[in-house]
C-alpha cells in the first residue's frame, strides 16, 4: 500500500513533520497507559518467576504498580507521570471496573485470553484525534465463573468467552465510547458517552480517575506530586471543577470536569491491609475509591480533598433503553477561565475529527473500496492505540528498591541484561495481552506504522539496537520473560520496508539500523551455529507448539539440533542485509566489501542446507518433499536423525528468496569493489 506523495500536505502530516521524535510536544500525550500492568515480569518480585501468582488481577484494585499503571482507554504523557483513565460501576460488580480482566497462562486452556470486548474506532499518529469504544455489561461481571469455566475445559475445547456467559444478552450492556482531540500539544478535550443498548432503563457511574504513577514510596525518589481542587471562583468557571496536578517533573496540569461530580481523593498507594494483611501505611490508599462508590464506605477517602488519586463520580440513577449520557472534560496546561466545554469545545472534536478522515484520505489509496479504507482505518488505529509505555531498568529490577523487602536470592531473569534500561512506548499487538514487547512483534507492527508514522516506525527499529537495549554481544532482546531467547531476526527486513515505505530516501537512518545490525549478524554467527557448519539452531524462535520438545531446552543430551527454520530465518537475514547493503553501496563504495559478504554466507548456508557434514546429510528429504529439522550427534555429526514431522519449519525455506534490482548490475558491476558481490558462486542445486 503506498499512498502518493502529493497528497501529504494534510494538518496531520504537518504535524507529524514537526514531531520526529517522542520528545517533541505533539507526541507528549498519547494512549500509552497500558490495559494490562498486572501479572507481568516487571511487577514480579518472586523467587520462583511466576509473574501471574506475584501479582493477580484480584490484587490490582489494591496495589499500587512499580513500573508501569493500566486503566481502560487511557491517556497519559509519554514518561507515565501523570494518567487519565476510565473506570465504570454498573451497580451489580463487586469491584470498580478499572482495568481489563482475562485469566492467565496457568488459567486459560489456551493460555492466557483477555476476556472483555473493547474495538479501537480511530487513531492519528500524533493522537491529536483518537477513538475506543468499551463494552461493559450492566450486570455482574462473571469474574470467577470465567476463570472455573476455562478451568474445566481441556485443550480440544473452545474457550470461554465473556459472549458465553449470557450477561451480554438482550443488549444489556453500555457501550462507552472514549474520545480524545487536541486543541493543541497540552491542551487535551476528552469526551466520555455511554450507551444504553438494553431494553430496560439501568443505572451507571461513569467515573474518569486522574492520578499520578507512583514514584515515591520506592526509596529511590521522595519527591511526591499532588493534587488537588482548585475552586471555580479562581478562574471564573460555572458548571465544572478543577483539579490541579503539579508535579515536580511534568509541572502543572488542570483537569476541568464539566458539571458537579464527587471528587474522591486518595492516594496511589498499596492498601496493606487488603493486599497482605498488614498494616497500611498511607490511610488513603488506591482502594479508597472501590470502597467509596461499590462499598458504599468513604472513610478511607482524603477529607482535606488532596491527594495523588483522584475519581470523580458521575452518577447516572436510570438511563433509559437507547439514551446516551455525556461527561466532558479537559486536560490543559494553562488555566482556563472561559470557552472550557460547549461551542469551543465542540469546534475541536468536530476539527479534529475532519483532519483525521483527511488524514486517512491520503494515506490509503484512492482505489481501495469503502469497506477496505474502513478495515484499514481501523486496523491502524489499532496499532496507534497499541503504542504503550515500558519501563524495565533490570539493573534496578534485580536490585530491588531501598525502601522495600530486598528481593529473594533464587531471582534469575535477565541477569545478563543488567545494561537495559528502557523506558519508552513501544508498538505492541495490543494492550492485555502483551503488556510487554517481543522484538519481532515490534518490526512486522513498524512495517505497517510506516505507512502513516514513518518517524515512529524508524525510531522504533533502531530503539531495540540502541546501546541501552541491544547486548553488548549483538543479540536483540527477546521478550521480558526471556531476553536470552531467540526471535527470528526480521529486523534488518523490516528495516528495509520502512526505508520503501518512507520513499526510499532516509539513508542515514538506514546507515544507522544497518551498522547496529551487523553486531547481531555476528552473535547468529557465533551463537546459533555451535558446529560451525553453516546450519543454526535459534532455540523456540517464537512458533509455539511447532516440534515434538522444546527446541529451547529440551534437545537431548549430546545432540545438536540443526534447524530448518532457524537456517532459513539465517539465510533471510542475509538476504536482507544484502538489500540494504546494495542499496548503501549505490552512494558509498565501502558498502560493496559487505554485499559480497552477506552474499557469500547466504550461498554457504544453502549449500549447507542441502548438504553438510562429512555424509553429506541434507535438510531435504526427496522422498517427502519437504525440509525437515534434524538432530545430529555433537561428537559424530555422521550420526543423525530427521525429524519427519510436517510444520512450518519445512516451508520456511521457501522465504529465504530475493530479487536484485536491475541497476545492480548496471551501477555496481562498474566498480572494482563490486565483482565480487554481482557475481557469486552459484548454488550447487536448483532446490537450494
Amino acid at each position: 500500500m503506498r499512498p502518493r506523495q502529493a497528497k501529504h500536505n494534510t494538518a496531520e502530516h504537518r504535524r507529524l513533520a514537526e514531531s520526529p521524535t517522542d520528545d517533541d510536544p505533539w507526541r507528549l500525550w498519547g494512549p500509552y497507559v497500558a490495559g494490562r500492568q498486572w501479572g507481568t515480569v516487571r511487577e514480579d518480585y518472586s523467587a520462583d518467576g511466576d509473574a501471574w501468582a506475584s501479582f493477580p488481577f484480584d490484587q490490582a484494585h489494591t496495589r499500587a504498580y512499580r513500573w508501569g499503571e493500566d486503566g481502560i482507554s487511557g491517556l497519559c504523557d509519554r514518561y507515565g507521570c501523570l494518567n487519565l483513565a476510565v473506570a465504570l460501576w454498573n451497580g451489580q460488580d463487586d469491584r470498580l471496573k478499572e482495568r481489563w480482566f482475562g485469566v492467565t497462562n496457568p488459567q486459560g486452556n489456551h493460555g492466557e485470553d483477555v476476556k472483555e470486548f473493547w474495538w479501537d474506532l480511530d487513531a492519528t499518529p500524533t493522537h491529536s484525534y483518537a477513538q475506543q469504544l468499551y463494552r461493559y455489561p450492566q450486570a455482574a461481571y462473571p469474574y470467577a465463573a470465567l476463570v472455573e469455566g476455562n478451568a474445566a475445559r481441556g485443550l480440544e475445547d473452545p474457550e470461554l468467552e465473556l459472549a458465553d456467559t449470557g450477561v451480554l444478552e438482550g443488549g444489556r450492556f453500555f457501550d462507552v465510547v472514549t474520545t480524545h482531540a487536541k486543541g493543541s500539544p497540552d491542551d487535551i478535550c476528552i469526551r466520555i458517552t455511554a450507551t444504553n443498548h438494553g431494553p430496560d432503563a439501568a443505572p451507571l457511574d461513569l467515573v474518569p480517575q486522574l492520578w499520578f504513577r507512583n514514584t515515591w514510596s520506592w526509596g529511590r525518589d521522595d519527591r511526591t506530586p499532588w493534587l488537588r481542587q482548585v475552586r471555580p471562583p479562581e478562574f471564573g468557571i460555572g458548571g465544572a471543577v478543577a483539579i490541579e496536578a503539579t508535579h515536580g517533573f511534568l509541572g502543572t496540569y488542570r483537569l476541568y470536569a464539566e458539571g458537579r461530580p464527587d471528587l474522591l481523593f486518595c492516594d496511589n498507594e498499596t492498601d496493606d491491609e487488603r493486599a497482605f494483611g498488614a498494616p497500611r501505611r498511607s490511610p488513603h490508599p488506591t482502594s479508597a475509591v472501590d470502597r467509596a462508590i461499590v462499598h458504599d464506605d468513604p472513610s478511607l477517602l482524603n477529607p482535606a480533598g488532596t491527594g495523588t488519586k483522584v475519581a470523580l463520580r458521575y452518577h447516572f440513577d436510570s438511563i433509559a433503553p437507547g439514551e446516551t449520557v455525556t461527561v466532558n472534560l479537559r486536560l490543559a496546561d494553562e488555566p482556563m477561565a472561559t470557552n472550557l466545554f460547549g461551542g469551543p469545545f465542540e469546534e475541536i472534536l468536530a476539527h479534529r475529527r475532519e483532519e483525521a478522515d483527511e488524514f486517512y484520505a491520503a494515506v490509503i489509496p484512492d482505489s481501495t473500496s469503502a469497506e477496505d479504507a474502513f478495515i484499514a482505518r481501523r486496523a491502524f488505529a489499532g496499532l496507534l492505540w497499541g503504542r504503550q509505555l515500558y519501563r524495565y531498568p533490570v539493573a534496578e529490577w534485580l536490585e530491588g528498591d531501598p525502601a522495600t523487602p530486598a528481593p529473594p536470592a533464587g531471582r534469575s531473569r535477565n541477569v545478563g541484561w543488567t545494561h537495559l534500561y528502557l523506558a519508552d512506548g513501544i508498538a505492541m499487538p495490543d494492550a492485555w495481552e502483551y503488556p510487554w514487547f517481543a522484538v519481532w512483534d515490534s518490526a512486522f507492527h513498524c512495517v505497517a506504522l510506516a505507512h502513516v508514522d514513518p518517524a515512529f516506525a524508524k525510531n522504533q527499529l533502531l530503539l531495540m539496537c540502541r546501546e541501552w537495549s541491544q547486548h553488548p554481544d549483538g543479540h536483540l532482546p527477546a521478550y521480558e520473560w526471556d531476553f536470552d531467547d531467540v526471535n527470528p531476526p526480521v529486523h534488518a527486513w523490516a528495516a528495509w520496508q520502512v526505508f520503501l515505505a518512507d520513499g526510499g530516501r532516509d539513508h542515514e537512518s538506514l546507515v544507522r539500523i544497518a551498522s547496529k545490525l551487523l553486531l547481531t549478524f555476528g552473535w547468529w554467527v557465533n551463537k546459533t551455529d555451535p558446529t560451525g557448519n553453516q546450519l543454526f539452531s535459534g532455540g523456540f524462535l517464537c512458533m509455539d507448539n511447532i516440534g515434538p520438545f522444546d527446541r529451547s531446552h529440551g534437545v537431548p543430551e549430546g545432540w545438536v539440533l540443526e534447524q530448518s527454520d532457524g537456517t532459513s530465518w539465517m539465510a533471510f537475514f542475509c538476504l536482507s542485509m544484502l538489500t540494504m547493503t546494495f542499496q548503501l553501496a549505490r552512494r558509498d563504495d565501502a558498502w560493496d566489501d559487505l554485499a559480497t559478504t552477506f552474499t557469500e554466507r547466504f550461498v554457504a548456508i544453502a549449500e549447507a542446507m542441502d548438504a553438510f557434514g562429512l555424509d553429506k546429510t541434507s535438510l531435504w528429504n526427496e522422498e517427502d518433499g519437504f525440509f525437515y529439522d534434524v538432530l545430529a550427534r555433537a561428537e559424530a555429526p555422521s550420526e543423525t536423525e530427521k525429524l519427519r514431522v510436517r510444520s512450518m519449519v519445512g516451508l520456511l525455506p521457501l522465504m529465504a528468496v530475493a530479487v536484485a534490482p536491475a541497476w545492480v548490475e548496471n551501477e555496481l558491476v562498474a566498480s572494482p569493489g563490486a565483482s565480487r558481490s554481482c557475481s557469486p558462486r552459484p548454488p550447487t542445486t536448483r532446490r537450494s
